[in-house]
């Protein structure tokens, strides 16, 4: 899935949808786009396969009352972000602003990044540790009398803060956005898969340009990862609770578990199955170049909420035939000791 380039992107159009369509239009346009593209539908269809990612982008935005409210507003007033350099003496006050309360996407430019940045560690550690004494002039640099340590030479460029907000599909899968600075430029990040929520990404030389022909100051680009509705990470592994009927769960059953963008798989419930047990299924989780996770299906017995006379009289004898067992009995026996 591309990332959130809202101020290119009309996912309306994508949709083929107007953009005062309903809930319930736009759940049903989408759906029948899902199914044409789904790549399930068209093994081996680069094309169908990027269409399916593009529909899938635009839904998770305008699907969403609260995305799609922020999104026509983005593309209402055409903004971009705004990049500051800290204030002499430091301090979060002279960072990053963004002009729409922190959250600007980036759009899928599929182009190698630009010369100039780099990946602290392999691409997405925390910089900040690494960044001692660097907040203004950067290491060794002066930021008063210019120069290296005072002596003369060209002072390095001021460090910019900044941060923007990513889909979870995109934080899993990684990807290139655009970011726009103050000034207009336009500057091509790429997402590492796996990026986790709050972690720092290091564009050097993309800040402040030196006062005197030294080298520019650097970009450190917090990511924001939005929460998905089904998923969350566990590390490398992605969790999902699975609801399952107290008929299977008692007498086993195969069901089948959402996977993060790509088709259900099928699990097998084994007899007496209790709820939080986890099943797993290999490799299904965070692919990164360090190792790939599983996803984790927690069971969760869902017990119906109303039954029929007919079916609460069955449930009674049901009762009736089951050893005299209070399965809080050993509970109760530890609180005790």
């Amino acid at each position: 899935m591309a990332s959130q380039d809202w101020f290119d992107k009309d996912f309306y159009k994508v949709l083929g949808v107007s953009k005062d369509v309903t809930p319930a239009e736009l759940k049903k346009a989408y759906r029948k786009l899902a199914r044409k593209y789904h790549p399930d539908s068209n093994p081996g269809n680069p094309a169908a396969e990027a269409t399916f990612k593009e529909i899938s982008e635009a839904h998770s935005v305008i699907g969403d009352p609260v995305q799609r409210k922020e999104y026509d507003a983005v593309r209402a007033m055409g903004g971009g972000a705004r990049f500051t350099a800290p204030r002499p003496g430091g301090g979060q006050a002279g960072g990053f602003d963004d002009v729409f309360g922190g959250m600007f996407g980036g759009g899928a430019r599929q182009q190698p990044p630009p010369p100039g940045y780099s990946y602290e560690q392999g691409g997405f550690d925390d910089l900040l540790g690494g960044m001692f004494g660097r907040g203004q002039g950067g290491g060794g640099f002066g930021t008063s009398s210019g120069g290296f340590r005072g002596y003369g030479g060209p002072t390095r460029g001021r460090d910019v803060i900044a941060s923007t907000t990513v889909d979870f599909i995109t934080a899993t899968h990684g990807d290139q956005i655009t970011l726009q600075t103050q000034d207009g430029r336009a500057i091509k990040v790429k997402i590492p898969a796996g990026v986790a929520d709050g972690q720092k990404i290091k564009l050097r030389g993309q800040g402040q340009h030196s006062p005197d022909g030294g080298e520019s100051g650097d970009i450190v680009l917090t990511v924001n990862v939005r929460k998905h509705a089904v998923f969350e990470r566990d590390g490398l592994n992605l969790r999902v609770s699975v609801p399952v009927t107290f008929v299977e769960a008692a007498l086993g059953a195969t069901i089948e578990v959402p996977t993060l963008g790509g088709a259900p798989v099928k699990l097998r419930i084994a007899p007496g199955t209790p709820s939080g047990r986890v099943l797993r299924v290999k490799g299904r989780g965070v692919v990164t170049p360090k190792g790939t996770g599983d996803l984790l299906a927690e069971v969760q017995v869902a017990v119906p909420s109303h039954l029929s006379k007919d079916a609460e009289e069955k449930l009674a004898a049901f009762a009736e035939a089951l050893p005299k067992e209070n399965p809080r009995d050993e509970l109760l026996a530890k609180a005790r000791d």
